[in-house]
């Protein structure tokens, strides 16, 4: 991808073709991009979580961010990527009626849609808006928790993004995201190949960089929540790979990885600075 702009016109291209498709029709391609293969190997199951909305599900996740979110009755709660609502919905059983819950997202018809759902639904604590995760359009201090779902990796500026999060955090405010990281260095073949890069591989980088950024955006008590390795059939590998590189694929240890992960906002009213760590 030659630029941030061509990147966020692809994605935003791809997510609103896919708004309208099945939840089994978008976990059988690259996380809802296409058709390179038909394996549900991202996608977690929400049936069992309270305030699951299968008409919000379009099966687009790659973890249950908010199951490990430690939301509180009465937070408010930003959902980054918020889709159709699906964590949005979630959260929002979460925080009760007492609560908010704002989701963000940067393609319109995925608005719509959110919009529609929660509209049938009779939540009138949950609002949806349009706007881009490098610019989130909220005043500062105003969540209690972030949760996101497989869409910071689709971020262009991830430094960008994290202090965008860093700054709608209160004081002692967290955050709980699902993304995709990378252990060693992936194939160019697979980066390059334009139905990952329309998928959730798009811009994931290593998990040892991706945690870095969080730490230098100031955040602390930086936790792996959970990981999980994303298998990927020989069979889809050796559409980009041939045998040697599927070998070294493997014997390297490189590999995609699920993870979710916890930080919080420190309080900075101990006077170390406007990120401070000290608190």
């Amino acid at each position: 991808m030659e630029n941030s702009k061509q990147v966020k016109d692809m994605v935003q291209q791809k997510y609103a073709e896919i708004v309208n498709q099945s939840k089994e029709q978008n976990e059988t391609s690259c996380c809802g991009a296409g058709s390179c293969g038909t394996y549900t190997i991202m996608s977690e199951d929400y049936s069992g979580l309270d305030g699951y909305n299968p008409d919000a599900d379009l099966g687009l996740g790659c973890g249950l961010p908010t199951e490990y979110a430690k939301i509180k009755k009465g937070d408010t709660v930003v959902d980054l990527g918020s889709g159709a609502g699906n964590d949005a919905f979630v959260a929002r059983t979460l925080t009760g009626e007492e609560g908010e819950v704002i989701g963000i997202d940067m393609t319109e018809a995925m608005i719509q849609k959110a919009k529609a759902n929660a509209e049938k639904l009779g939540f009138t604590n949950v609002a949806f808006r349009l706007g881009d995760i490098e610019d989130i359009p909220l005043s500062s201090k105003r969540a209690d928790v972030v949760v996101s779902n497989c869409v910071m990796n689709l971020v262009p500026d991830k430094e960008k993004a994290f202090s965008e999060v860093f700054r709608i955090l209160k004081p002692l405010g967290h955050f709980s995201i699902s993304d995709i990281v990378l252990k060693g260095d992936l194939p160019e073949a697979i980066k390059k190949e334009a139905e990952m890069y329309a998928g959730c591989v798009a811009g994931a980088i290593k998990k040892s960089e991706y945690l870095g950024i969080l730490a230098e955006q100031g955040f602390v008590n930086i936790t792996v929540q959970k990981e999980k390795e994303i298998i990927i059939p020989v069979e889809v590998l050796s559409q980009y790979l041939s045998q040697e590189e599927i070998s070294t694929y493997k014997e390297k240890g490189m590999g995609i990885y699920s993870i979710t992960v916890y930080a919080e906002r420190p309080d900075a009213s101990c006077g170390c600075g406007p990120k401070a760590t000290c608190c």
